[in-house]
């Protein structure tokens, strides 16, 4: 018998147990769909002084190879490299260089309804942080979702302040909280025939989602700051989480730190082992939009393991089917 057979995790088709982006996107759309990702040239607002400057330590802010290009001409590109990958049926135009709602309020609108108008887009994904929301950000984020399915994505990387003072986040968890109910407010509001027409799987119809981004292995954090920042973000209902492990990135402030040895990494077996926990802790229905990711081959000093994305990945499905456990089965003992 095959692990998809004897799997408990009701929204899944494989040995997967838990909602992964692939599965919630063709439940949706009804197959594959990749993002595009591109560069408006928005910038963040500790980096430029707003609130701080230099940007999170471990980000490297440097010039993007998408400058001087238009939206259809990086669209373009995406497009033809996502097609020599896959037979999609269509494309999510991704802004994810930085803040992108922080910036002329003209110059968003444009950009994103130009998005919204690409040949066979069928949603719009923002990221951005919490702090850069505003009365009249939500107001074009609603005219948006009138035309097309909106994601924004919020990075909040960590819900423990000491660690946010660290990474130069500058901005607390309260802070965060603030700007995800701005969103939130505007969410049920978009989505309200949906919330209440009790349908099963009636939340891959929302037209408008929110998705959080969390970091593990930041400096001096233990497990159990991981877990708390996962519990954290839980209770703020999203629709979708992102689960990245700390990239050290020459030419960042971080790498100086970590090539000094003051501070440890996890080892691959140690971020399986809470990614594992952080996946049970989540709602069911929470998609799980990533769960490693790799930096940029030439930048990336360590750690090397997360290079092996898909062998990360099944690390976590093996470990999730040793535990016989899945998605949720802790969420109501937060």
């Amino acid at each position: 018998m095959a692990q998809k057979d004897i799997n408990p995790y009701i929204y899944s088709d494989s040995n997967k147990r838990y909602l992964t982006y692939d599965r919630y996107m063709k439940m949706r759309f009804g197959g594959k769909v990749a993002k595009v990702p591109l560069d408006i040239g928005c910038t963040c607002p500790n980096i430029d002084g707003s609130a701080g400057y230099g940007g999170c330590i471990y980000c490297k802010n440097g010039s993007s190879s998408a400058i001087g290009k238009t939206i259809d001409e990086q669209y373009q590109n995406g497009v033809n490299v996502m097609n020599r990958k896959w037979n999609n049926v269509g494309y999510i135009p991704y802004f994810q260089s930085n803040s992108n709602t922080y910036g002329s309020l003209a110059h968003l609108e444009k950009s994103y309804f130009e998005a919204a108008g690409l040949k066979n887009a069928l949603m719009v994904d923002i990221a951005t942080r919490a702090d850069c929301i505003s009365q009249e950000v939500l107001d074009i984020l609603e005219r948006l979702s009138e035309k097309i399915p909106v994601t924004v994505e919020l990075g909040l990387q960590t819900s423990n302040d000491k660690t946010a003072d660290i990474i130069n986040r500058c901005h607390s968890y309260e802070d965060f909280v603030k700007g995800y109910y701005l969103l939130d407010n505007l969410r049920n509001r978009i989505n309200a025939d949906i919330h209440n027409d009790g349908e099963p799987y009636s939340f891959v119809k929302k037209r408008f989602t929110l998705c959080i981004h969390i970091i593990n292995g930041l400096p001096g954090e233990m497990r159990e700051d991981m877990l708390k920042t996962v519990s954290d973000a839980a209770k703020l209902n999203p629709d979708m989480i992102k689960i990245h492990m700390l990239h050290i990135l020459k030419g960042t402030r971080i790498a100086d730190l970590y090539l000094r040895n003051e501070f440890k990494l996890l080892d691959k077996e140690e971020y399986v082992s809470i990614t594992c926990d952080q996946i049970e802790l989540l709602p069911p229905e929470c998609v799980v939009a990533r769960v490693t990711g790799d930096g940029l081959e030439d930048d990336l000093i360590a750690p090397l393991w997360t290079r092996r994305k898909t062998q990360v990945a099944n690390d976590i499905d093996k470990e999730l089917f040793r535990r016989n456990s899945y998605q949720g089965i802790n969420h109501n003992i937060m």
